[in-house]
């Protein structure tokens, strides 16, 4: 598990205006997640793990991953206003949103995330 480490999304690049305004576009449509966890512990593993997959299968690379170990930084905790972890936060894409729990029912976290529309 990472600490505080975000994973890259996958850019490529561009050198024509078109192009450029193309780059621009795949930046805002970057996915800006947080995930809260208490690191070592097996709910946080899952979560993280749950996570990632779901990542690379519904956003291809369009998405950063910042982790957050609350047991070295108990204060960031605050600003989300965490309450149990593991809590994922959506940051970007707007609104925010937030997931409690280790991410295992794919079809509540797609939904939760807005990637799948409730059914």
């Amino acid at each position: 598990m990472t600490n505080g480490k975000a994973k890259r999304p996958r850019r490529g690049r561009s050198r024509s205006a078109s192009g450029a305004a193309a780059a621009r576009r795949a930046r805002s449509d970057v996915w800006r997640l947080r995930l809260y966890v208490a690191e070592g512990s097996p709910r946080s593993r899952t979560a993280l793990a749950n996570l990632q997959r779901l990542c690379e299968e519904h956003l291809q690379g369009r998405y950063l991953i910042e982790v957050v170990d609350l047991r070295l930084n108990p204060r960031l905790a605050r600003g989300d206003e965490i309450v149990a972890i593991p809590t994922l936060v959506r940051r970007l894409p707007p609104p925010i949103r937030k997931i409690v729990g280790d991410l295992s029912n794919v079809d509540r976290t797609l939904v939760g995330l807005q990637l799948r529309v409730e059914s």
